[in-house]
């Protein structure tokens, strides 16, 4: 039965499909031939061959879009997953389509490029609206308790809970938990209150005599010898099974489950900066940091004769600071203190410190002596948005006394960050501080980085814990 339901819903989801993208097609020879966006030269094609291209665009769409995994369930998918797939599949079925039809046209019957430009465009759109349209309609259906699927789970320590837990929170995915299996299935209750329906041995009476179309293997880590018992009984039961390991007190940021050679490798601590990620945060930060020197040039050069006007001493000054990966760099700033200041070591400024110039306290309060960090952004000492940096000597204190404080070196440092918008910087909290930075780190994107700018000029640049 569930079977038949999936196959119904690929071929409804492929009908949609190609009558979109056909009349994307129709479309974009309309906008081409019957439009005045553009002029036509060479006169006007017959309609008649651009309609019988159809048949090859419903081939090489329903293929590549079958092969990419398009019509697989998506439940519990991000959107942007479905999103990305369908960019790509568009791409590369437009690619296929155009090595056709130049491979076999005949040379009276030429086709525009601009149809194929429009095409592109407007399958990629017209396949991503309609694919919004049809998951809001089924993720409605599925809160209304329509189109369900039925979830079993083995385990009931705190992963099955927090699987029950997430599902109750997502009706919108149609999932309905039937309960769960213990070791010796005598508590009645589970965690979070699902209820106990067998111990581990029954799985294979359940799956033989309930309708279960999902199956959890969520084992606590001291039950994991069991697994492949548990898993003799599941033997050639066409349920989907899912195996969630028991690892949430070891992951600390970017876990992940990767592939090394075939093999499934899970990540419990990594960056979510690699790779493209890194290429594109990198590209943007070059970008912002060259167009900001530029126009905060002039604010620079006033602010670097003020400085050597009213105390002696250099204009900039460098420290020592630790940013991605723990390398150690400099990081400059406008000088804000007399010379001599850290005489007697280092240590944070405080109320009326006298340590800090006139002009230095001002500086600090509104963070225009930060502005020469655009220099060690370009270099690709920091980022635009990151933690701040610490210096080494104040690092080997929190890493002592603060769990988990490292790894907010897995990402670059930045000039403005996540926790500094929302007020903890300067004389705050150091757990707060690192609290916030981790959450930063966690959720990383480049959406993420564009909203603390603006939020960090939005809110101003004074900082009211700066001394």
């Amino acid at each position: 039965m569930l079977k038949q339901k999936r196959q119904l819903f690929e071929y409804g989801f492929m009908a949609v499909d190609l009558i979109v993208v056909s009349g994307a097609w129709l479309l974009a020879y309309w906008l081409r031939f019957e439009t005045e966006i553009i002029e036509v030269d060479k006169g006007v094609p017959d309609f008649g061959n651009y309609v019988s291209m159809l048949l090859f665009i419903w081939l090489i769409w329903a293929f590549v879009f079958k092969r990419m995994g398009l019509y697989r369930a998506m439940r519990g998918t991000r959107p942007t997953r479905e999103l990305w797939l369908l960019i790509n599949a568009n791409a590369f079925a437009l690619l296929l389509f155009i090595a056709m039809t130049y491979l076999f046209r005949e040379k009276s019957v030429p086709f525009s490029r601009l149809v194929f430009l429009y095409f592109g465009l407007l399958a990629t759109f017209f396949t991503i609206a309609q694919r919004s349209m049809l998951r809001s309609m089924l993720r409605e259906l599925r809160r209304r308790g329509y189109n369900l699927r039925y979830l079993l789970i083995v385990g009931s320590g705190k992963v099955a809970g927090d699987i029950a837990t997430r599902i109750r929170l997502h009706r919108e995915l149609g999932i309905q938990v039937m309960g769960c299996l213990s070791k010796d299935g005598l508590d009645k209750k589970g965690p979070r209150g699902i209820p106990v329906v067998g111990k581990y041995a029954d799985l294979a009476e359940i799956l033989r005599t309930r309708d279960i179309d999902q199956l959890i293997i969520a084992l606590p880590l001291e039950d994991n010898q069991l697994l492949p018992e548990v898993m003799a009984q599941v033997g050639d039961n066409l349920v989907d099974v899912k195996i969630v390991p028991d690892l949430y007190q070891f992951v600390s940021v970017g876990g992940s489950i990767e592939e090394f050679e075939g093999l499934p490798v899970i990540s419990i601590q990594g960056s979510p900066l690699e790779g493209i990620n890194l290429f594109a945060k990198r590209v943007v930060d070059l970008v912002l940091a060259v167009i900001a020197g530029i126009v905060l040039a002039p604010l620079m050069v006033i602010i670097a004769i003020a400085i050597k006007l009213t105390s002696r001493g250099p204009m900039i000054y460098g420290q020592e600071r630790v940013s991605f990966d723990g390398s150690p760099f400099y990081i400059y700033k406008f000088r804000t203190m007399f010379r001599d200041a850290e005489s007697d070591g280092p240590g944070w400024t405080s109320a009326g410190d006298k340590r800090v110039t006139p002009i230095g306290r001002f500086l600090r309060r509104y963070n225009l002596d930060e502005l020469p960090q655009l220099y060690n952004v370009i270099r690709g000492d920091m980022s635009i948005v990151g933690p701040r940096p610490e210096r080494p000597v104040f690092i080997q204190e929190f890493r002592r006394r603060i769990p988990r404080y490292m790894l907010r070196h897995k990402v670059p440092a930045g000039m403005t960050g996540w926790a500094q918008i929302h007020g903890w910087r300067g004389d705050t909290s150091i757990d707060k501080r690192i609290e916030y930075d981790l959450y930063y780190i966690e959720n990383w994107s480049l959406i993420l980085d564009l909203k603390i700018l603006l939020l960090t000029v939005f809110r101003g640049f004074r900082d009211r814990n700066a001394y």
